[in-house]
């Protein structure tokens, strides 16, 4: 079968996950708007600390503010968009735009596994090899690692965006709030096993990081049952690694399994909400995580808020 478009005519999806009134609209608007922008505040705050501060010049600091702009990655792919959407009763996406939205999220997620994956191998070094920690993982093999993340994810996305891109379409609903890389693959009007075979290799790689980063952490668990000072350790830096690792698979992976085998018939509510967790609550999430239970983090919080204060008063 053949596309319903022509080289010269520009696709325009329409997005159907939006039904709200007009009333609503703006409530929801206003509330989106103030998450966003608390995101944006709570994850560059965490960032500028890391950078002026030169106490925090170390490679686990230096991968959580890689995980806090890539969280400002992710929101940016979604919040810009559905606010427009709100503001102005839009529900139209433009091809050009709908695969840059695709390439955001996607490099949003591969970045978000492979960080987690570098992070639990830091803490692993950290724990179970604290006196090889210094030689084995310095700043520049920090800044490595973290270059590698980036090249490894833009190299990733690209091919899943070219695969996508040379599709024919025969529609334009996209049953969701944003654009995704399934449910363009779903408007194809020729076969696309390779598509899904691509997909497939993904979400394998993706169980892999997750397996993977499991059993550094039954090492690292076994090691910090040796000494209070481990135990330690363990609670305040790798209690929060977990957490973000637990939160950010299972908000994705109830976006993957909704989107593939979901029904379109059931409660709208509900399927927007299991389609935007994994962009909504990681990057909301992650730096109020990390800034609540990291020591260092939260005095230098507090010595700031407590100079504010003096200044003012």
């Amino acid at each position: 079968m053949t596309s319903l478009f022509n080289s010269s005519q520009e696709i325009v999806f329409v997005l159907h996950g939006l039904n709200v009134t007009q009333t609503n609209r703006h409530i929801y608007f206003v509330f989106i708007l103030i998450l966003y922008l608390f995101i944006i505040f709570m994850n560059l705050t965490l960032i500028f600390i890391i950078v002026l501060e030169k106490m925090l010049h170390d490679p686990m600091y230096l991968f959580i503010c890689n995980l806090c702009i890539n969280g400002i990655i992710g929101a940016s792919s979604f919040y810009p968009k559905i606010l427009y959407d709100f503001l102005f009763d839009s529900h139209l996406i433009t091809y050009i735009g709908c695969m840059t939205q695709i390439f955001v999220i996607f490099l949003y997620v591969y970045c978000e596994f492979t960080n987690l994956s570098v992070m639990a191998y830091d803490r692993y070094v950290a724990i179970c090899k604290p006196l090889h920690y210094h030689s084995m993982m310095t700043i520049r093999k920090a800044w490595t690692l973290l270059f590698l993340t980036w090249l490894l994810s833009w190299f990733v996305c690209s091919i899943g965006c070219v695969l996508l891109a040379r599709l024919p379409l025969c529609g334009v609903d996209i049953d969701k709030l944003y654009c995704s890389s399934w449910a363009v693959v779903k408007l194809s009007c020729v076969d696309t096993t390779l598509n899904n075979l691509y997909g497939l290799i993904l979400m394998i790689s993706h169980f892999s990081q997750v397996i993977l980063i499991l059993i550094s952490y039954v090492n690292i668990i076994k090691a910090s049952l040796r000494s209070r000072v481990q135990r330690r350790k363990f609670m305040q830096t790798c209690l929060p690694h977990l957490i973000t690792l637990v939160n950010f698979t299972i908000s994705l992976l109830f976006d993957v399994i909704y989107s593939r085998f979901g029904s379109n018939t059931s409660l709208l509510a509900l399927r927007n909400i299991m389609a935007v967790e994994f962009l909504v609550l990681p990057p909301l999430l992650n730096p109020i995580t990390y800034g609540m239970n990291l020591s260092q983090i939260r005095n230098i919080v507090k010595e700031m808020f407590n100079r504010k204060v003096a200044d003012l008063s």
